[in-house]
């Protein structure tokens, strides 16, 4: 049984009849989310030896939270079973601690948690409301913290504030994603010609890596594209697998990443771009006239990257984020997992970047 299923069965099972019997009207929200391979369905095996087990996640309003968190996860550890459905529920090796603070409370006995929604959107996004966001806090707004808020699942809903929530943080608004899309065909632009001329010049060892690095960015853009968040790079490859355009794109990111010859790695990804580019004028967004061929004089098979960044720039609406550099967002300007799982830091280096 896989986690999300196994939390739903100890909420269903165990937690709800207790709250019931010792907090019969106490409104709440309750769920999994936040971190946890089980979030996407990815949770095997190996996924059992940390962070995994019967968890549930309790959302109180905050009022409602200083008057019962505390005292309820106390009383739970006292009749909690050892374990449910074979899984102990006891805290396992995990390097996420039992959730303690001004507005979280659990216990090392137990998966069951409290907190309020206000502190976990701070956790995640810096933010305690998810109402008027402006376009530069979703441009700070790593995705895979997006995914893991809005992934995972929702057991009960007695406010409907969690739900509501999970659905205004969905997607990107349209404007922050066209230009993240200008911003990945940028990122293309940049690097696409660099593989046949680090190949030419006998440095395959560089070619293999640029084609690499293109293939991710190629990887990326799909993403964006079908309107995915992506995860982080541990499932990255398998949440990609699942996109509807994954099929028509992976025996060109596999030619690119396999092939001998500089030119049949160009080749290979440049029949990736066209792919991109298909998606992209097939649903109705910014379309262009996509052109395979040499980069200007040089045999490098490219594609007219620049059409599509001005396609796509022509199409946002917000002039805020008209008047933006083709740089990026978070995502796109850094990969550090410091920075992408700090909030705050996240905040921080957008605002400092375009604030």
């Amino acid at each position: 049984m896989q986690g999300i299923e196994l939390s739903r069965r100890f909420y269903a099972d165990i937690v709800r009849p207790w709250l019931n019997e010792v907090a019969p009207s106490l409104s709440h929200s309750a769920a999994l989310i936040g971190y946890g391979s089980e979030l996407l369905g990815f949770d095997d095996e190996t996924s059992r030896d940390h962070n995994w087990g019967p968890r549930v996640h309790i959302i109180l309003t905050r009022d409602r939270f200083d008057d019962h968190a505390r005292r309820l996860v106390a009383e739970f550890s006292q009749v909690a079973p050892d374990s449910y459905l074979g899984e102990p529920i006891g805290w396992r090796s995990r390097p996420h601690p039992p959730a303690n603070g001004v507005e979280a409370a659990g216990a090392l006995e137990h998966g069951l948690e409290f907190h309020t929604l206000e502190a976990r959107l701070e956790g995640h996004f810096a933010v305690r409301s998810v109402e008027n966001l402006s376009a530069l806090q979703w441009l700070g707004f790593a995705e895979q913290k997006l995914l893991a808020f809005t992934a995972g699942a929702v057991f009960h809903d007695d406010l409907g504030r969690l739900s509501q929530a999970r659905e205004r943080l969905a997607y990107f608004p349209d404007d922050v994603w066209l230009y993240k899309i200008a911003c990945q065909w940028r990122r293309i632009a940049e690097e696409q010609a660099f593989v046949g001329r680090a190949g030419q010049v006998g440095d395959d060892l560089g070619s293999r890596i640029i084609a690499a690095r293109l293939v991710r960015d190629v990887m990326r853009m799909s993403f964006l594209l079908e309107r995915r968040y992506a995860p982080y790079a541990k499932w990255f490859g398998s949440a990609f697998a699942k996109l509807p355009i994954a099929g028509a794109l992976l025996r060109h990111l596999e030619q690119a990443l396999l092939a001998s010859e500089w030119t049949q790695r160009g080749d290979a990804l440049a029949s990736a771009y066209l792919e991109l580019a298909r998606r992209q004028n097939a649903i109705g967004v910014a379309g262009f006239n996509p052109v395979v061929g040499p980069y200007f004089d040089r045999p490098f098979t490219t594609i007219n990257v620049d059409d599509a960044i001005a396609a796509v720039s022509a199409a946002i609406a917000d002039p805020f984020i008209k008047e933006l550099p083709v740089v990026g967002s978070l995502d796109q300007v850094s990969d550090l997992t410091p920075v992408l799982e700090s909030p705050d830091m996240s905040q921080r280096m957008m605002h400092q970047l375009f604030g």
